[in-house]
């Protein structure tokens, strides 16, 4: 742990958390996000094309027991976002948890959370411009249009948006995120009235049956449930969103609380619920990768353009994480830069006080996503997709470390603990790390691609280590300068 990250604590020892000095990298920053846009931020970081499309090869895969690995993961998942909670009423920060690891692990743990994260949202920014293209071709008018030119002009209508205002980004997640929840609403009433009355779905009648009569909870043993959870905790990924909106709303220690708490719930009901929903109308068998299950469902009961209406909504969840990841790497890439270890440029801010300058460069990366769209259109989604989850793994094992190290600094009386907490420290922290490390590894038991990503490990320590060199005096040079003042 840095002496530097030490002398932060101490300092701020005699005075409540609301007084404790801010990152440099919060300076400007409007207040315009509302309760009701950090809820929905939260609720549509939970829903996503994890559900929408993933959940369809995964029941195929490991049948009816997926439920509970949505389950097990969401619990960790809500451990990670109830730390990252009580880290942001400690202190609130546009920086979020690369700035409480500048705080709590040095330096070199901000410098290492800040571009693992920028790593996770540029690939995710690159999976989603494809998905886009991928999703817009579905309809017969867009089918001549070149794949890369469809992500160009998606990435330019996001970033238009998020340049404009992050009230105008607030608004878009908002109503973005209406359109994920009110389509699995809508679904799961057609699905608990297909089952009370027991109309025929397919030629199969809805009920228990349908998992009795076609292999159990556990039709091809517990080992696809093991594996498939990795792909799980992806879908969970943007929940740490809160903790960067939190920066840029007037009241997080009323929002905070409430956006976190709400996320278990909505875990609970949307994604294990709906997942639980589909096995008792179909057999996991029926169910497909290359098709929504929410889709097949539909289609077999002959609902019209059923399709046509779940290919919008996955696109909407697209351009949603589209837009969240350029909102959130533009205000983590001003806190690292403020600190010297991210370009000078990206601390730039707009006369909207937004970060243009972060931004920018996370849609440079995106722009190389188009490129990849046009040389390897058929691979460009799953190439970058399992890089991505190299990212989020990261991120919340930093956070979690975060919290060990706050939570072991306020035992010793050097800082208080909000009201809000985690419950069970350090035993929580330490089980979520262990949880996710072995999600991790699973990665080992896909040869086509997850070993073949767990071979970059090595490669982007080097490029991390390269970089820190790169940038750690003027790193030095930007601590002096904050301590002059």
């Amino acid at each position: 742990m840095s002496k530097d990250a030490v002398n932060t604590a101490v300092a701020a020892t005699p005075e409540p958390a609301a007084q404790t000095p801010a990152d440099a990298g919060d300076a400007g920053y409007s207040k315009d996000l509302k309760a009701r846009h950090v809820n929905m931020i939260a609720i549509g970081g939970a829903i996503g094309t994890g559900l929408f499309l993933g959940a369809g090869g995964r029941l195929h895969s490991a049948g009816p027991a997926l439920a509970l690995a949505y389950l097990v993961c969401g619990v960790f998942a809500f451990f990670v976002v109830r730390a990252l909670g009580e880290l942001v009423l400690y202190r609130p920060s546009s920086g979020s948890f690369v700035s409480y690891a500048r705080e709590f692990l040095g330096e070199k743990g901000a410098y290492v959370a800040g571009w693992m994260y920028f790593l996770n949202w540029s690939t995710t920014g690159i999976a989603d411009i494809t998905a886009i293209a991928l999703y817009t071709h579905y309809w017969s008018l867009f089918t001549d249009i070149p794949q890369w030119l469809l992500a160009l002009a998606a990435l330019a209508v996001v970033l238009a948006v998020n340049l404009i205002s992050v009230k105008i980004f607030g608004e878009m997640e908002f109503w973005f995120a209406i359109v994920k929840v009110a389509t699995l609403v809508g679904f799961m009433l057609i699905g608990v009235f297909l089952l009370a009355t027991r109309h025929e779905v397919g030629g199969t009648t809805p009920g228990l049956s349908v998992i009795t009569d076609n292999g159990g909870l556990l039709p091809h043993g517990a080992m696809p449930v093991v594996l498939v959870m990795q792909g799980v905790i992806f879908a969970y990924a943007a929940l740490e969103l809160v903790g960067v909106a939190a920066g840029e709303t007037a009241e997080p220690e009323k929002v905070v609380p409430r956006a976190v708490n709400s996320i278990m719930w909505r875990v609970g009901l949307f994604y294990c619920g709906s997942v639980l929903l589909l096995a008792l109308l179909l057999p996991g068998s029926v169910y497909s990768g290359d098709e929504s299950p929410f889709v097949t469902v539909l289609s077999k009961i002959g609902v019209p353009a059923a399709g046509d209406v779940m290919n919008l909504v996955v696109l909407t969840a697209a351009m949603s994480s589209l837009n969240s990841g350029l909102y959130s790497t533009g205000r983590i890439l001003r806190s690292m830069a403020t600190a010297g270890s991210a370009p000078k440029f990206t601390a730039r801010m707009n006369r909207s006080q937004v970060p243009y300058g972060g931004i920018l460069l996370t849609c440079a990366v995106c722009v190389l996503g188009v490129g990849l769209n046009y040389l390897v259109p058929s691979k460009a989604f799953e190439i970058v997709l399992n890089v991505a989850s190299l990212g989020i793994i990261s991120t919340w094992v930093i956070i979690m470390v975060c919290h060990l190290v706050f939570v072991r600094r306020a035992r010793a009386g050097l800082l208080s603990r909000p009201g809000f907490r985690l419950p069970g420290s350090p035993v929580t922290e330490i089980a979520t790390i262990a949880f996710l490390l072995a999600c991790l590894g699973l990665m080992a038991n896909d040869p086509e691609v997850g070993r073949k990503t767990l071979l970059l490990v090595p490669l982007i320590a080097a490029a991390l280590v390269a970089g820190w060199f790169a940038v750690r005096r003027r790193v030095t040079a930007s601590q002096a300068d904050l301590a002059e003042k």
